[in-house]
């Protein structure tokens, strides 16, 4: 039998935790299913769009945002932690964590479409931040990343300092705002069905069974 496409649009930010989270719980879903040949693609959110270069402390920028108590934080990034190992993600959330802004990270994850390498290049920027905790709004961090992931380093050079994927990022943004698309992660079955947060990989697999029936 031949595999049905299944189309993904994957509305998310890489400072968003809930996102790698809810992607590996999508994949899990996936493997109950031998018929499905699942086509992703990543589009761009921005949860703090103004967010100088050099980031903000974590505990601070929750504080200043949500009204979170340092209580809550640590208990916030224990749970995260918690679910990460269940999931093969590595949080390594410290006292020093920082959140940075993302919009060059999609810069170059819209160039990455073009080679098929979106995804890989999603992944390493993931791990970059959450495991390794680098600052990904640095363009030297950035670059380090598309290199390790096989994509032409010099290339990814021309394209954060001509900001040529500038507009296209912004046009993407408000698309997708404009759809009501207002927190992410936000996952589109064959633009037409739509889930919004991390939810279980059996939520997403009877998701899944559905639109097959």
């Amino acid at each position: 039998m031949a595999a049905k496409t299944l189309q993904i649009d994957i509305v998310s930010d890489v400072m968003c935790p809930w996102c790698i989270v809810g992607y590996q719980r999508l994949q899990q879903a996936l493997a109950s299913f031998s018929n499905i040949d699942a086509q992703i693609t990543w589009h761009p959110f921005e949860l703090n769009p103004q967010m100088a270069k050099e980031g903000q402390h974590l505990g601070e920028h929750l504080a200043e945002k949500y009204g979170s108590t340092p209580q809550q934080s640590q208990q916030n990034r224990a749970n995260l932690i918690a679910i990460g190992k269940t999931l093969d993600i590595e949080f390594n959330f410290t006292d020093q964590s920082r959140i940075y802004n993302t919009f060059n990270a999609h810069q170059l994850l819209q160039w990455a479409k073009s080679f098929n390498q979106q995804t890989a290049l999603k992944l390493a920027l993931f791990e970059a931040y959450f495991k390794q905790q680098q600052n990904i709004a640095d363009n030297n961090v950035l670059l380090n990343v598309v290199e390790a992931v096989g994509l032409d380093r010099q290339q990814a050079e021309i394209v954060l300092a001509s900001q040529q994927y500038a507009d296209s990022v912004r046009a993407e943004q408000a698309l997708w705002q404009s759809r009501g698309i207002s927190a992410v992660p936000a996952i589109v079955f064959n633009q037409q069905y739509l889930i919004s947060g991390a939810q279980s990989a059996e939520y997403l697999a009877e998701a899944i069974k559905q639109l097959q029936a």
